[in-house]
């Protein structure tokens, strides 16, 4: 498939609920900047609630690729599996930035290689994060640099947010997760069919 045909595909996904998951977002940004701002241990506090919250987003768009209509409480169901999202969120910020600390691209390939692991955990309730982690690597060989391009693609649409104070990543991150969500759709049901 091609970058557009992704893109293409991921519009038709969202339609109806554009502005219902641009609130999701709102919420998630909302809570994890404003903790995050306290003084103290706000920062502590803001990264413990990002990989709960990461997970019920992977659970979200999951459910609105196959047309299933979601709550914005769900945003909150990472939580009921907090130790597997938390230790998933640290151990590939952890790995990144270990990487990273040699060169940006090394950490931008090992943060590439992870980013399947919350979709992998969204549907393997039974994988610990570090199996899920290893399960993205697995899948995300040969397609690393695809990917790359892919998530590039949407740089046009980021300019152009910028214009909006902001205000339009809110729109944008669902537009890319919901391409995120197609892309892992079709690289566990028929990879070869990614690259043609």
């Amino acid at each position: 498939m091609t970058y557009t045909e992704f893109r293409a595909q991921a519009r038709v996904k969202l339609n109806g609920v554009w502005n219902k998951a641009a609130i999701l977002w709102l919420i998630f940004g909302a809570l994890t900047g404003a903790i995050g701002s306290v003084p103290g241990a706000g920062g502590i506090v803001a990264i413990l609630i990002a990989g709960p919250m990461m997970l019920a987003l992977a659970q979200i768009f999951l459910k609105i690729d196959t047309g299933m209509d979601f709550q914005m409480d769900e945003l909150f169901k990472g939580f009921n599996d907090f130790s597997r999202s938390l230790s998933a969120y640290l151990l590939i910020m952890l790995y990144t930035l270990l990487w990273s600390m040699l060169l940006i691209v090394p950490g931008i390939i090992a943060a590439i290689g992870y980013s399947q692991t919350f979709f992998i955990m969204a549907e393997n309730p039974q994988m610990t994060a570090t199996e899920a982690m290893e399960a993205s690597k697995k899948m995300m060989q040969g397609y690393k640099s695809y990917y790359f391009m892919l998530m590039l693609s949407f740089m046009g649409w980021a300019f152009l947010c910028l214009f909006t104070c902001g205000i339009g990543f809110l729109w944008l991150q669902s537009y890319v997760e919901a391409t995120r969500v197609l892309f892992y759709k079709r690289l566990i049901s028929e990879p070869g069919t990614i690259l043609t």
